[in-house]
C-alpha cells in the first residue's frame, strides 16, 4: 500500500513503514482516527505491545485488561494511552493519543497477530519521539522475547529517563536472556521489570494497574495503593 506523502503528527501510522493486507490496515486507520484526542493536564502512557505470532496470549489478555488501566487511573485524574504495536516483518504502528478505554479496546480486537521479529527498537525510538514533543510519564511493554542487540536499546532506555520517561517491561516466560535484556531496559530508564505467566492473569492486570497509576499520579498514586505489584514497581523505581 503506498504511503501518503503527508502525515499529520497526530494521526496514527507506521513507525516505519511496512507491508501488510491493505484492509486491516486501513481499519485500524479509520478507527484510530475516530477517537478522541486527550485532555489537558492528564497523565500520558504508551502501551506497547508485542503482536507477534507467539504473543496471542497476551495480546487477548490485554485486550481484557487494558480498560482497567483506564479505570485505576481515573481513579487519581485521568489517563491518556497510545496503543503502539509491532508484528510480522517491519509493520510497527501506533494511534493516536487517546481517553476512551472502549475507543483503544476496538482497535486491539481488530488486530491479529503476525510471526516475525521484535522490532523493539522501533518502539523506543518512537517513545522518544513522542516524550520530546510532549510530557509522557511511561511506556509499558509487554513480551516475550529480544532478538535484537541489547546496547542500542540500553542507550535509548537511559535517554528516555532522562526525559522523564520510565519503561515498565512486563515479560511473559522465564528465558534468562531475555529477562537480563529486559531489566536491564527497566533500571536505565528509571523504570521497573516483572514478569508473569500467560495463564495468571490477574498477575497482569495488578502490574498494569500500577504502571497505570504511576503514570496519572506519579509515585504518590503508587505509595497510596500499597499493593503488592505497587511495591514491586516502586522498590525498583526508587533503586
Amino acid at each position: 500500500m503506498a504511503e501518503r506523502s503527508k502525515t499529520p503528527a497526530t494521526s496514527p501510522g507506521r513507525v516505519p513503514a511496512a507491508s501488510s493486507p491493505a484492509r486491516e490496515i486501513d481499519a485500524f486507520l479509520k478507527q484510530a482516527r475516530a477517537l478522541a484526542t486527550p485532555v489537558e493536564g492528564r497523565g500520558r502512557l504508551i502501551f506497547a505491545l508485542d503482536a507477534t505470532l507467539s504473543r496471542q496470549p497476551t495480546w487477548d489478555t490485554a485486550c481484557r485488561l487494558q480498560a482497567e488501566m483506564f479505570d485505576e487511573a481515573g481513579k487519581i485524574g485521568g489517563l491518556a494511552v497510545q496503543l503502539v504495536y509491532y508484528r510480522g516483518y517491519g509493520e510497527c504502528r501506533a494511534s493516536r493519543w487517546v481517553n476512551d478505554p472502549r475507543g483503544l479496546r476496538d482497535l486491539m480486537t481488530g488486530i491479529t497477530v503476525r510471526g516475525g521479529q521484535t522490532q523493539i527498537g522501533k518502539v523506543l525510538s518512537h517513545a522518544r519521539r513522542e516524550a520530546k514533543a510532549g510530557k509522557v510519564a511511561a511506556m509499558v511493554f509487554v513480551g516475550d522475547a529480544l532478538e535484537e542487540p541489547v546496547d542500542p536499546l540500553a542507550q535509548m532506555a537511559g535517554e528516555l529517563g532522562l526525559l522523564g520517561l520510565r519503561l515498565f517491561v512486563f515479560q511473559e516466560g522465564r528465558d534468562p536472556k531475555v529477562e537480563a535484556g529486559f531489566r536491564e531496559l527497566a533500571r536505565l530508564s528509571g523504570g521497573a521489570y516483572a514478569r508473569f505467566d500467560t495463564n495468571a492473569a490477574g498477575e497482569l492486570a495488578q502490574l498494569l494497574r500500577a504502571a497505570a497509576a504511576y503514570a496519572a499520579g506519579g509515585m504518590k498514586a503508587l505509595e497510596k495503593r500499597g499493593g503488592g505489584a505497587d511495591r514491586l514497581l516502586l522498590a525498583q523505581m526508587r533503586g
